[in-house]
């Protein structure tokens, strides 16, 4: 709660500062905040039943919502389909910590198959990086099973986070190889790269408080600007650090650290822990390259698995305490 109120009151700061709209972070952190509140709450009373719920409304919101699937409407370069791939991967990791909460070997095997029903939408939506991810969240739940320590695989995940938050920050510098560089614009769009490039110029301009959070589309500029645009960087990483300086881009950082930190200490057992935290760095690395944040049903969705992997289940009244 307090890096949350520090990344709320930093972009009051900065937006003070520069005459900035802080409200788009202060909506995101309220929503995270909220849905970790239920999910603390819904994870302690309804350990399965909760994040069964959670997956099945993940998986309903990204094929109902039109402005998060990946129609014929956002099929631009940057497109709209970072919310529908963050979605369904927290709804993979929703089903699959529910599967290793229940100790009914039925239900668990239920709940694994609509897990990967959750990854095959991905395909069926058009969402190959919703596929992907779900997909590879799937994967590392079946694995964690054999897993006795969450340490070693906690700090895993970070090193990914890093690897993918660098390679960004370096393609924006210009930093790597010239056939690495082919390769990744190749991929994510050679309009996504010039919009990153202006957020890592506008974040050099001014380290210590960035341009003001929501005004990136005003003090940038360079970049073409399509029918898609919508006036961010589509990378969290850079958009913060160019709108709140390296401070805010720190404290987001310290922010996704502490879940980690906060699932190595949670009570539920390792198999849940690691796998809400393969979800959500799955969702940090889409943060990173993507608008998957811009959407205020990811930040819920964020937070209320973080909530159900860190819960601590309610006591039941007919089990005598272990002495």
């Amino acid at each position: 709660m307090i890096l949350l109120g520090a990344c709320a009151g930093w972009s009051l700061i900065t937006a003070a500062v520069h005459d900035g709209r802080p409200e788009g972070v202060l909506l995101a952190v309220l929503a995270v905040t909220a849905g970790h509140a239920v999910g603390r709450v819904s994870g302690a009373l309804l350990p399965v039943a909760a994040p069964c719920a959670g997956a099945a409304a993940g998986l309903a919101l990204a094929v109902a919502l039109p402005g998060l699937s990946a129609g014929p409407r956002y099929t631009g370069p940057l497109g709209h389909t970072g919310g529908t791939a963050a979605l369904l991967a927290l709804a993979t990791g929703a089903a699959c910590c529910a599967a290793w909460a229940t100790p009914v070997p039925q239900l668990r095997l239920v709940l694994r198959v609509l897990a990967a029903g959750i990854v095959l939408s991905g395909a069926v939506l058009g969402s190959a990086a919703g596929c992907l991810t779900s997909g590879a969240v799937l994967l590392w739940s079946l694995a964690m099973g054999a897993v006795a320590r969450r340490g070693v695989c906690l700090l895993a995940l970070a090193v990914a986070a890093v690897l993918v938050a660098g390679t960004a920050w370096a393609l924006a510098a210009n930093a790597l190889p010239d056939g690495l560089t082919e390769v990744l614009e190749g991929r994510l769009t050679a309009h996504r790269v010039a919009l990153w490039q202006d957020a890592l110029r506008l974040a050099d301009h001014d380290r210590g408080l960035g341009v003001g959070p929501g005004r990136f589309g005003e003090a940038g500029g360079s970049a073409p600007q399509l029918l898609s645009a919508d006036g961010k960087p589509h990378s969290a990483l850079l958009q913060v650090a160019a709108e709140q300086g390296l401070v805010g881009a720190f404290l987001c950082a310290a922010a996704f650290c502490w879940v980690l930190y906060a699932l190595w200490r949670s009570p539920r057992s390792t198999p849940v822990a690691l796998t809400a935290g393969a979800a959500l760095t799955a969702l940090a690395a889409l943060a990173t390259v993507g608008n998957a944040l811009s959407f205020t049903t990811v930040t819920v969705g964020a937070g209320l698995l973080t909530g159900w992997a860190t819960a601590r289940p309610w006591p039941r009244a007919d089990v005598e305490p272990r002495p």
